[in-house]
């Protein structure tokens, strides 16, 4: 059985101060998530008994929360996060080959970092960009009609 990696002193300042900015909102969870995620990159697991004690929810309910929604992660990201459409009409014009070779380029599969932490590589279900598909964002920017080329050249500059 392995322990519960423990926050340090200013990451659990951080997150008292965070608790304490959302204190009296209704329905706080996900905004203090997200500020959680936004001030350590992740969600450090230590962090979600306190969020829980602090919301009055069980642990189960704010692990259930976060694991749910696929923008929160319990690992920091790489430099560059690589997000790739997974919807139908991304698919119906190649994302199935875009993901592949993205997966094959990097050596890594979903939710994963390549190991000199360059890269983290996301699916995600609609960018918006359905008549420019294949669809790709990377750190916040849209990329339509991604293909391979043009997803090796981004990889190009971002390594």
């Amino acid at each position: 059985m392995s322990a519960t990696p423990s926050l340090g002193a200013a990451q659990t300042q951080t997150l008292h101060e965070i608790l304490e900015a959302h204190r009296g909102m209704e329905g706080a969870l996900l905004p203090i998530l997200h500020a959680v995620q936004a001030a350590f990159g992740h969600v450090p697991e230590a962090a979600l008994p306190i969020i829980a004690q602090d919301q009055a929810i069980s642990r189960a309910e704010a692990h259930g929360v976060m694991s749910f929604y696929h923008d929160f992660r319990t690992e920091p990201a790489g430099r560059t996060v690589l997000k790739l459409c997974r919807a139908e009409a991304c698919q119906s014009v190649g994302a199935d080959a875009l993901a592949d070779h993205a997966r094959e380029k990097l050596g890594i599969d979903w939710h994963e970092t390549t190991a000199n932490g360059t890269v983290t590589l996301e699916p995600v279900f609609c960018l918006g960009l359905c008549a420019c598909g294949p669809a790709a964002m990377v750190n916040g920017k849209l990329v339509g009609r991604a293909d391979a080329a043009k997803l090796d050249a981004i990889l190009e500059e971002v390594r």
